[in-house]
């Protein structure tokens, strides 16, 4: 018996209109993703791929196509999943506990019992010591932690992460890049992940779809069969080349 998808998004279009202008964004893609499993959204600015993340939260509903979650039909239905979009999108007049303890106390926890069970993450976070900071005093990373923390604390096993440290630097993106793949570790939620990184795709990933260019469409899907846990000395590998020159060709053709 196959095991039923957690999201399985199934010939999806979606066009935009801007006063009478008319821009089709997606174009029939298809694709899914397993329980526990780390599935990487890859293609060019602009092909829609923000898009497809909206569409499986139930933001946005399609021009055609269908939606599933957990083998149930949810087409342009809000789903209760953790949706982190590129910015943090914290509250600057709330410290950052209050703002990882929202999905917590809309859920009718008391405020004792949220700020708690924040305390007990923020050390797996690299957040311990900075419950009463207010944004604008923590760096992009630990905004995108504190981020990731409140995603991770809604009550849904599956997560859609729209390219969370595009804006970060280089070295502060690769850091966060290891410290995601060992909270995905330890909790192992189902995963969709934006992202125009190819080599970030590769490193995070079971599994890769690339989109084409507006209107995105399927390019490829590609498993990633490297062995976990990974670490950044897997870049150098020859299979890490592989896969990468695989990506490199989809994207251009």
């Amino acid at each position: 018996m196959n095991e039923i998808e957690k999201l399985k998004l199934e010939k999806i279009s979606s066009t935009y209109y801007s006063g009478e202008k008319r821009l089709s964004v997606l174009e029939n893609v298809s694709l899914h993703v397993c329980p526990g499993e780390f599935v990487s959204v890859l293609g060019p600015s602009g092909s829609g791929k923000s898009t497809i993340l909206k569409i499986a939260a139930g933001l946005l509903k399609p021009d055609s196509g269908k939606v599933w979650i957990d083998g149930e039909n949810v087409t342009g239905l809000p789903q209760l999943v953790g949706y982190m979009p590129q910015q943090d999108l914290l509250f600057p007049w709330k410290t950052m506990w209050q703002n990882a303890a929202l999905p917590l106390l809309a859920s009718g926890v008391s405020k004792k019992e949220a700020f708690d069970h924040v305390a007990e993450m923020l050390p797996l976070f690299g957040l311990k010591g900075f419950a009463d900071y207010y944004p604008y005093q923590l760096s992009g990373g630990m905004r995108q932690r504190a981020a990731l923390l409140r995603t991770m604390l809604i009550d849904s096993n599956l997560m859609l992460l729209d390219e969370p440290f595009a804006a970060l630097d280089a070295l502060t993106r690769e850091q966060m890049q290891d410290w995601l793949l060992g909270i995905w570790g330890n909790f192992r939620r189902s995963v969709l992940f934006v992202t125009h990184s190819i080599d970030e795709a590769i490193y995070l990933s079971d599994r890769v779809y690339v989109i084409t260019e507006r209107p995105g469409k399927n390019a490829i899907e590609q498993n990633i069969e490297l062995e976990r846990p990974r670490n950044k000395r897997i870049l150098t590998t020859r299979d890490f080349t592989f896969y990468k020159k695989i990506l490199i060709n989809a994207l251009a053709n």
